[in-house]
C-alpha cells in the first residue's frame, strides 16, 4: 500500500460514510422533502445525526491529509516514515467514524487525536 492508495482509500471510506448517513436520513425525513428543494430546514436524530457529524469531520480531515499527501508524492518525499504516518490516519479515521456513529466519546476522541496527530507528522516531514 502506498500513500496514494491510502488517500484513495480514504476517499472511498468517506463514500461509504455518505451513504449510509444518506440511508438513515431516508428513513427519517419523507421522499417527497428528500426530492425537494430542502427550503424548509428539518432535523436528524440519533445515529444518522452523528453519522452526518462524523461525515462534517470526515471531510475536513480530508481536506488537511490530501494536500499532505500530494506535497510529498509530487516533492518525491515518501518514505516507511510517511507511510506509517498515513496508515495511521487511515487506521484512526476507520476507527473514528463507527466510535461517533454509536456514540462512544473516549474512543471517538482518540481516534481523531491520532489522525490529527499523523496528518501533522505528514506536514513535518513535506517541510
Amino acid at each position: 500500500m502506498t500513500e496514494t492508495t491510502i488517500l484513495a482509500s480514504y476517499g472511498l471510506l468517506i463514500m461509504i460514510t455518505i451513504l449510509l448517513q444518506v440511508l438513515g436520513g431516508a428513513q427519517q425525513l419523507s421522499i417527497g422533502y428528500l426530492l425537494s428543494s430542502r427550503d424548509e430546514t428539518r432535523t436528524l436524530k440519533g445515529m444518522t445525526a452523528r453519522l452526518k457529524r462524523a461525515l462534517d469531520n470526515s471531510i475536513v480531515a480530508m481536506t488537511l491529509f490530501a494536500p499532505a499527501i500530494l506535497i510529498l508524492v509530487a516533492l518525491d518525499r515518501t518514505s516507511p516514515s510517511t507511510l506509517l504516518a498515513a496508515q495511521v490516519f487511515l487506521v484512526a479515521r476507520i476507527v473514528y467514524v463507527p466510535m461517533y456513529a454509536f456514540g462512544i466519546p473516549a474512543l471517538r476522541t482518540l481516534a481523531w487525536l491520532s489522525g490529527f496527530a499523523a496528518t501533522a507528522v505528514l506536514y513535518f516531514l513535506a517541510l
